[in-house]
């Protein structure tokens, strides 16, 4: 399998169009070719290609800031002399000062596949502000390692924000190259060339990757708690964890594979789970286990806990559905220990006087069914599932794979 950043640099007539033209690059730590080799310094490498600028989304060109809402510096890259221009510091979206600074831009980010992954609202603003400033962008695709499949409510009106670019599910199925032709079409941006370098050879539905190419390509952490294809697969669920008080196990090695708390029994907890929904359990298995964070939430505290196991022969990647395993997680929680506070109070990802569990979902759906004690299963799923199905209609012309 190649991606858009391997294609690019193996084909001299993809080089040849870039070639008089000033080229900025946004990358993270996990765009690199086959052979590990970050883009910024293959693309420097390329005598065509005069690379003028680069741009880092959340957590920095590096990676290197742990946590959510750590704020990058804009900075010269030691090596390429070039400056490197912060899109999670002082500003989220580009400036125009930013924006002169190039002719082109190619975006090579590593994706997870779901909604709230702030790479992909970072895409859209800079397609917002390529329209406004008569930039083209390239995307260099990758593959979405969660794959295909589609699950979760989808964003309402009123609930876009830097974790939520617009109306599609938590987990959207797609690449970050469709993406950027959905966001274009849905959003009515004229950008004046929008262009996708694909992959070659991605099979989004043959296992044992289902959407990461197992055995073909090493897996770079595009974030800091991004360790493993297990992670991505878990994700659209796990995530919604930053609005809860349990654990996601950061300060664990095993990050938003697992919950948990210090005041649960997480064997209780996965007979309740089971006993709500045990359709939504499918095609994983939840283990009970232990957990003492090193940092972030109940630090230095022993957690019981339950680890999301999606990397055995059991997994079966066309019924797994994360969202719904972490809803059905809630839901019991919420049915043991009925006045547990489940919920945060903080302006997440700077969205003021919203609680962070309903940003996250995009709406306060999720969170109004895990608190309504007489709301079953079949309540949830009639929602998203509605959703799910004008999601999977909505996509199809954008699937390029």
């Amino acid at each position: 399998m190649k991606t858009g950043l391997d294609r690019l640099l193996s084909d001299p007539a993809l080089q040849a169009q870039l070639k008089g033209r000033r080229v900025a690059l946004l990358a993270h730590p996990a765009s690199v070719t086959a052979d590990l080799t970050h883009a910024i310094d293959a693309i420097a490498s390329c005598p065509d290609i005069q690379l003028t600028a680069a741009f880092g989304p959340q957590h920095g060109m590096k990676g290197d800031l742990q946590d959510n809402m750590m704020e990058s510096p804009d900075e010269t890259d030691p090596v390429h002399g070039i400056p490197v221009f912060s899109l999670y510091g002082e500003v989220r979206r580009p400036t125009g000062q930013s924006m002169g600074t190039f002719d082109v831009i190619l975006i090579d980010l590593q994706d997870v596949g779901c909604r709230i992954y702030t790479f992909i609202t970072t895409l859209l603003y800079v397609l917002e502000a390529a329209a406004e400033h008569g930039k083209a962008v390239w995307v260099l695709d990758r593959p979405n390692p969660a794959g295909r499949p589609v699950e979760g409510t989808t964003l309402r009106p009123g609930w876009e924000s830097f974790v939520g670019a617009g109306p599609m599910p938590m987990r959207h199925g797609m690449t970050l190259g469709e993406l950027g032709h959905w966001f274009i079409d849905h959003f009515k941006l004229d950008v004046p060339e929008y262009r996708v370098v694909p992959m070659e050879g991605w099979a989004p539905e043959a296992g044992p990757g289902f959407g990461w190419p197992l055995n073909e390509r090493s897996w770079v952490n595009p974030s800091p708690n991004a360790p493993n294809v297990s992670m991505t697969r878990a994700y659209a669920g796990t995530v919604m964890l930053e609005g809860a008080t349990l654990s996601e196990g950061r300060g664990t090695t095993r990050p938003l594979e697992l919950f948990g708390a210090p005041d649960i029994d997480a064997r209780a907890v996965i007979a309740e789970m089971l006993r709500i929904a045990p359709e939504w359990l499918e095609g994983c298995i939840l283990r009970d286990c232990w957990f003492q964070p090193t940092f972030h939430k109940h630090v230095g505290q022993l957690c019981s806990g339950v680890q999301i196991h999606v990397d055995g022969p059991f997994y079966e990647h066309d019924a797994f559905r994360p969202w719904r395993v972490q809803a059905a997680g809630f839901k019991a929680i919420r049915n043991l220990y009925p006045d547990y506070d489940l919920w945060r109070d903080f302006p997440y990802e700077y969205a003021f006087g919203k609680l962070p569990i309903d940003v996250i979902n995009g709406s306060p759906i999720l969170r109004e069914w895990v608190d309504d004690r007489s709301a079953t299963a079949a309540d949830l799923d009639a929602i998203a599932g509605a959703d799910e199905a004008a999601w999977i209609e909505v996509r199809k012309p954008f699937l390029l794979y």
